[in-house]
């Protein structure tokens, strides 16, 4: 008898819940009806969707029909050998669906041959259904893990033309040196490396910098693992970080890996740490003192190897005195530091940037070329940037895309004419509505009072121009209206 589980895939970043868990598909390959269908109760019981077929020919045809998760085959079927059935299997289109194999007693031999054909575990009948749970569990744990390990790698492969910091401005050279540094004493195998915190406003390159971090160690090989504390939800943090055993929580149908110990020996960036509640950071600091992970759920603990790399874009002082970050976590992770600058203390920067970004821009769109008008890179340098490299990523890729032939002009750049005001004290004389009002008054000068062309260079639509002039009593002169503005 054969019996072939399949594990469907599920995204290691979805958390089994009410109303979200997706049932996993096992493909039961069984010609003893009855206990086929005992094994199929026993799997759905747990949340999995089972089809059951009695032959190797009704197998291949439930293969072409659908794809399962997870295969369970016995040795022996009425029509033909499931090593045989294997050995096809593992040369056709399902080569990747993870297999479970079932053998009576004396056909230890077919077992260890389909071992070695890549089935991930066997089962020796008689054998107890919650015996057979849990490996089904750990198989279909693992295949997950192998599965979004490999998207994870070769995502990052596509993203690596983005996964280094341009510029040769004082600050960028510095920044690069103590990357390279950190990167160097990080690799030196003699116990955990030291923890990383990077600090930096939004938008300034700290995922990029964390990149580089991992990409210049001897860990580049290795996983790296984005986790945005921002967004994990807050009632499964733990859950997420951690990894939990199976029936932990209502619908932890199967024991699944945390995000920590998905990165094995490579890279954790959490991203925006004083996100983190204050009772989570406390068993973040714990796991990163004694370098051990307890699952939710569990009593085992296990060892730790990931490199601790943590960023925030927030004032690390105020965030200690308002108790949103708690002092020994942040002393913690600030063994080793990055701070990253503004933009517009970069000079240069923002040309060699914006080329970057346009070229590669206008390769993937299929333009000819990325082209910027002196204007446009004049008007870039005076630029503020309060959104850093992120906005200027975002206002070059409009701009060509905008362009139709990569060529960027200054009025393509569609930047606020007036992006800060002359002096600190200058915007501190102003109230927030005086401010606005002056901004659109100045667009209109600069436009010949044409509330088009003035809605464009302040980057809002016409109908809310005009809906901020009527609030501010602001009038067009009738000799300087234009058709259309009206």
């Amino acid at each position: 008898m054969s019996l072939i589980l399949l594990n469907a895939s599920q995204d290691q970043s979805e958390t089994p819940q009410a109303g979200h868990f997706e049932s996993q598909r096992v493909l039961i390959v069984e010609d003893e009806s009855i206990f086929a269908k005992a094994i199929a109760r026993r799997l759905e019981r747990d949340g999995y969707a089972c089809q059951i077929v009695g032959s190797l020919g009704d197998a291949d045809c439930a293969l072409k029909s659908q794809s399962p998760d997870l295969l369970l085959l016995d040795m022996r079927l009425p029509d033909g050998s499931g090593l045989d059935f294997l050995q096809r299997l593992r040369n056709s289109s399902a080569s990747t669906v993870p297999v479970v194999v079932m053998s009576a007693y004396g056909e230890v031999d077919d077992a260890v041959a389909a071992m070695k054909l890549s089935a991930s575990d066997y089962l020796k009948k008689p054998f107890d259904l919650d015996e057979l749970m849990l490996v089904v569990d750990k198989v279909i744990t693992t295949n997950k893990v192998s599965t979004q390990l490999a998207y994870s790698r070769a995502r990052e492969a596509r993203s690596s033309d983005f996964a280094s910091i341009i510029g040769e401005s004082y600050p960028i050279r510095q920044l690069k040196d103590q990357i390279q540094k950190i990167a160097r004493l990080c690799s030196v195998p003699t116990g955990p490396p030291p923890t990383v915190l990077i600090t930096g406003p939004t938008g300034s390159g700290k995922d990029v910098s964390a990149r580089m971090l991992h990409s210049l160690s001897e860990r580049s090989s290795k996983p790296f693992v984005h986790v945005d504390c921002a967004s994990l939800p807050k009632d499964l943090i733990e859950s997420e970080l951690f990894g939990h055993v199976k029936g932990a929580f209502t619908n932890a149908h199967a024991e699944r890996m945390g995000l920590i110990e998905i990165a094995e020996d490579g890279v954790v960036f959490l991203d925006e740490i004083g996100e983190l509640p204050p009772d989570m950071q406390g068993k973040l600091l714990a796991v990163l003192e004694r370098r051990m992970l307890r699952r939710v759920g569990s009593t085992r603990e296990l060892p730790i190897k990931a490199w601790f790399i943590a960023a925030t874009n927030r004032n690390v002082n105020a965030m200690i005195k308002d108790g949103s970050l708690r002092s020994d976590l942040y002393f913690r992770l600030n063994v080793l530091s990055l701070e990253l600058p503004l933009l517009h203390e970069r000079g240069d920067d923002v040309i060699l940037l914006s080329e970057f970004f346009g070229h590669n821009i206008a390769r993937r769109h299929g333009m000819a070329s990325f082209d910027l008008s002196d204007a446009a890179a004049k008007r870039l340098r005076g630029y503020h940037w309060p959104g850093n490299v992120r906005e200027l990523r975002h206002v070059i890729e409009r701009a060509t895309l905008l362009s139709g032939d990569g060529k960027v002009t200054e009025d393509g750049l569609l930047l606020p004419i007036a992006d800060h005001p002359a002096s600190s004290d200058d915007f501190f004389t102003l109230t927030l509505d005086e401010a606005e009002r002056a901004l659109i008054n100045e667009a209109l000068k600069k436009c010949g009072h044409n509330v088009s062309a003035a809605s464009r260079r302040l980057g809002i639509t016409r109908m809310a121009m005009r809906y901020r002039m009527k609030r501010h009593g602001i009038v067009v002169q009738p000799q300087h209206n234009r058709r259309g503005d009206n």
